[in-house]
């Protein structure tokens, strides 16, 4: 009975670790945190006490066109990411069942497929 409860002995300590390290935590931020020593230039958006001018925005405002040209490009940054890692790895086993090579040749058509249908939408010419 004594071996038994040694071997949860690891859990036991993961389990109270888990429960008092985010209660200290939030007590230590409580007692030494910004709230703490409150005042009207730490509380304000710039803590350093530089007013906020009138248009918070120095910046223009990407379009969307922006923000689509970069979700394209984590989309394929993404797929390369994940392809080339699997290549380099199983590069053996890719050599000796090439039947493995037809998937994924299916879904580097797709993408190719959906890279031309983009480049025909010209959602790739940026504009000025």
């Amino acid at each position: 009975m004594d071996n038994s409860l040694n071997a949860y002995l690891p859990v036991l300590i993961q389990v109270v670790i888990g429960l008092v390290l985010p209660v200290l935590i939030l007590a230590a931020s409580h007692l030494f945190g910004q709230r703490a020593r409150a005042s009207a230039a730490k509380d304000s958006a710039y803590e350093c006490g530089i007013t906020v001018p009138q248009d918070a925005r120095p910046h223009p405002r990407f379009t969307v066109r922006f923000h689509l040209a970069a979700m394209l490009f984590i989309l394929f940054d993404i797929e390369v990411v994940l392809l080339l890692p699997g290549v380099l790895v199983y590069r053996e086993f890719v050599a000796s069942h090439p039947s493995v090579v037809l998937p994924v040749f299916v879904f580097l058509g797709v993408l190719a497929l959906g890279l031309v249908y983009e480049l025909r939408k010209g959602v790739l010419e940026w504009q000025r």
